[in-house]
C-alpha cells in the first residue's frame, strides 16, 4: 500500500450534484461568512492591538520583565518539545518492532496522561514533593536528617514545570508517531533488518527520518499547548507571556498593553504552526509492501525488563500515581466537605460544558455541510477560519473577547443613558454568553475536524438519490446524513464538552462574578495552598478527561483491525 506523508484527504470522484434553489445556497453561505466573522473576532482585535497607540504600560514591560516572559516561554518550549520527543518517539518505535510482556495495554495506556490537565499534576506533585509532603517526610524518618542536609530538586522552577507538562503532553508525540511507523513501508524496514540492523540503527537511520513529518507535527500540538498554559506556570511563580497577559490586565490594568502581548504570544504560536506545516509539505515520503510481515524482535530477559520499566514510567508518572493521590486526599476530606457546593460546581460545570458542546455542534454541522453543499475554496477557506481559534490559547481569547465586548457595552449603555436616561449596565461583558462564546471560538475545532471527517465518509451518490426524490438540503442532512454520522457527531460533542471542562485561563477571566467552576475552584484552593481541598474538583476533572482517552484508544483500535483484515486481504491476493 502506497502512503504519502503530503497526501491530500482522499475525495470522490463522484461529486454530489449541486441541489437546486440558488438562492436558499447564497443564504446558507452569507450564514456561514457571518459566523466565520464573529468567531474570528477576538483574533482581529489582537492583531488589530499592534497598531494601537502605545502607553507607558508597554515601555515599561520592554525595561523590565518583557525579557523574561520571552525567554521563559521559549526555553520551556524547547525543555517540553526535547522531553515530549524522548518519550513519545521512544514508547512508539518500541510498542511497534518490539514483541515484550504487557505490550498490548501499553499500546493505549500510553494515552492516559492526555486526561490529567497540567495544572491539576502540577498541584498534585507539589502535594507530594514539598517539604512537608510524603516524599520528603518519608526520607527524612528514614534517615534521621533535618531539612536541609540534603540535596532536593525543587518542584516549583522551571525545570519542574517542564516536567510536569512534559508528561501530560507526550501522547500527542507517541499517538501520530506510532501510527506514523505502523504506516511505513514492512519491505524497506525488512530490507533493513536483512542488512543486519538492530532496532536501535533500524529506528536512528531508516523510521525515524521517514517519520519526521508526523513528529514535527506532534511537536508542534505539545509546544502550541505549553505556550497556552497559564495554570501550571502561576502556580509554580515562573513569569511567562501568559501570566504576562494576567499580570498587565489585572495588575496594571491595561488592555492595550495585554492586548499587544497577546500578540506576541500569536507570533510565538504562528510560528510554530508555519514550522509543521513546511515540514508536511517538504515531505515526499512513498512507501510500499505493507502486505508483507512487519520486522518484530521479540525481547527477552534484560531488554524486555528495561522496554516493560520504558513504557511503565511516563504512564505511572504522568497517570496513575497522580490520579492514586487525588484520590487519597478525596476520600480523606470527603467527610468534612460541602457536598452541596461540590454539586453546585458539578453543575455549573457540566451545564457550561453542555451547552457548548450543542452550540459547537450545531455550528459545526451547519459549516461542515455547507461546504459539502457548496464546495469550493471560499467554503473551504471560511471553514479553515472558524477552526483557527483552537491554535489561541484561552487567555489570548479572552482579551480578544472582552475587549470588542466592554467596547460594544459601553456605547450602548452611553447611548441609552444620552436617548432615555436609561442605563443598560453590562449585557455581554462579564456573562455567561461571553464565557460561551469563548469557549465556541477556542473548541469549535475539535468539533468541526470531527464533523467533517464523518461527513467525508458519506459518499455523495447518497445526496444525489435523496435530491431525486424531492428531498432538499436540510431533510436531506435530517433524513440521510445525520444517521449515518451519529456516532461522529456524539464524539464531537464529548470532545468539545471534556474541554470546556478543563479550560481554565479564559474561564477565570470571562466568568460572571462569584460564578465558579471545576477548574477554577481547583486552581483558587490550590493557589490558597489548600492542596487536599482542591483535590475533589480536581479528580472530577480527571475522570471526565477519559472519556475522550478511551475514544481515541477504541478508533485507534478499531482502524488497526481494519488495517490487518485489508493486509490480510491483499496478501492472500497476492
Amino acid at each position: 500500500m502506497a502512503v504519502s506523508q503530503n497526501a491530500q484527504p482522499h475525495v470522490l470522484i463522484d461529486k454530489p450534484a449541486v441541489p437546486r434553489g440558488a438562492g436558499g445556497l447564497s443564504a446558507w453561505k452569507g450564514a456561514m461568512i457571518l459566523i466565520t466573522a464573529l468567531l474570528a473576532l477576538p483574533l482581529a482585535v489582537i492583531v488589530a492591538s499592534v497598531f494601537w497607540p502605545d502607553k507607558s504600560t508597554w515601555s515599561h514591560l520592554v525595561d523590565t520583565v518583557l525579557a523574561d516572559y520571552v525567554i521563559n516561554s521559549a526555553l520551556l518550549a524547547i525543555g517540553v518539545g526535547f522531553g515530549t520527543f524522548i518519550l513519545g518517539t521512544g514508547t512508539a518505535w518500541l510498542l511497534s518492532v518490539c514483541e515484550f510482556p504487557g505490550r498490548r495495554f501499553f499500546e493505549w495506556a500510553l494515552l492516559l496522561p492526555l486526561a490529567m490537565p497540567a495544572y491539576i499534576i502540577a498541584y498534585t506533585y507539589t502535594g507530594l514533593l514539598d517539604v512537608a509532603g510524603p516524599v520528603q517526610s518519608g526520607l527524612r524518618a528514614l534517615t534521621g536528617w533535618s531539612v536541609g542536609d540534603y540535596p532536593f530538586p525543587e518542584v516549583r522552577s522551571l525545570g519542574g514545570a517542564i516536567v510536569m507538562l512534559t508528561l501530560v503532553l507526550y501522547p500527542y508525540v507517541y499517538m501520530l508517531t506510532r501510527a506514523a511507523f505502523l504506516e511505513q513501508s514492512a519491505s524497506a524496514l525488512n530490507v533493513a533488518r536483512s542488512l543486519g540492523l538492530n532496532p536501535w540503527q533500524m529506528f536512528r537511520r531508516v523510521a525515524l527520518p521517514l517519520a519526521r513529518p508526523s513528529i514535527v507535527a506532534g511537536l508542534s500540538l505539545a509546544i502550541m499547548e505549553t505556550l497556552a498554559d497559564y495554570g501550571t506556570v502561576q502556580y509554580f511563580g515562573i513569569p511567562t507571556l501568559t501570566t504576562g497577559i494576567f499580570r498587565t490586565w489585572f495588575g496594571l490594568d491595561d488592555t492595550i498593553a495585554a492586548a499587544q502581548l497577546s500578540a506576541l504570544l500569536l507570533t510565538f504560536i504562528f510560528t510554530v504552526i508555519i514550522i509543521e506545516r513546511l515540514s508536511r509539505r517538504q515531505a515526499r515520503y512513498h512507501h510500499h509492501g505493507n502486505w508483507q510481515a512487519r520486522p518484530s524482535f521479540r525481547l527477552r530477559r534484560g531488554a524486555a525488563t528495561l522496554a516493560i520499566v520504558a513504557c511503565a514510567l511516563p504512564l505511572a508518572l504522568g497517570f496513575l500515581v497522580p490520579s492514586a493521590q487525588l484520590l487519597a486526599w478525596s476520600l480523606e476530606v470527603a467527610p468534612t466537605r460541602d457536598l452541596g457546593e461540590f454539586a453546585v460546581l458539578v453543575s455549573r460545570s457540566v451545564g457550561l460544558a453542555g451547552l457548548t458542546a450543542v452550540l459547537a455542534l450545531l455550528l459545526a454541522l451547519f459549516l461542515a455541510y455547507g461546504h459539502r453543499l457548496v464546495p469550493g475554496r471560499l467554503t473551504f477557506t471560511i471553514n479553515r477560519i472558524a477552526g483557527m481559534g483552537y491554535a489561541l490559547p484561552g487567555t489570548v481569547i479572552a482579551v480578544g473577547v472582552i475587549i470588542p465586548f466592554a467596547a460594544f457595552d459601553n456605547t450602548l449603555d452611553s447611548w441609552m443613558r444620552d436617548q432615555f436616561g436609561i442605563s443598560t449596565g453590562l449585557l455581554l461583558s462579564g456573562t455567561v454568553a461571553a464565557l460561551v462564546f469563548a469557549y465556541l471560538v477556542r473548541f469549535l475545532a475539535v468539533s468541526l475536524n470531527t464533523v467533517e471527517a464523518g461527513l467525508g465518509r458519506v459518499r455523495p451518490s447518497m445526496d444525489d438519490a435523496a435530491r431525486s426524490m424531492g428531498a432538499n438540503a436540510g431533510r436531506t442532512l435530517w433524513r440521510v446524513h445525520i444517521p449515518l454520522i451519529r456516532g461522529s457527531l456524539l464524539t464531537a460533542a464529548l470532545l468539545v464538552f471534556v474541554d470546556v471542562l478543563k479550560e481554565l485561563p479564559a474561564t477565570l477571566v470571562l466568568r460572571p462574578f462569584d460564578f465558579n467552576t471545576l477548574a477554577v475552584r481547583a486552581f483558587e484552593l490550590a493557589s490558597d495552598e489548600r492542596l487536599r481541598d482542591a483535590a475533589m474538583p480536581a479528580l472530577a476533572i480527571v475522570a471526565a478527561g477519559l472519556i475522550p482517552v478511551i475514544l481515541v484508544s477504541r478508533s485507534i483500535t478499531r482502524a488497526r483491525g481494519h488495517e490487518g483484515t485489508a493486509n490480510s486481504r491483499e496478501a492472500a491476493n497476492e
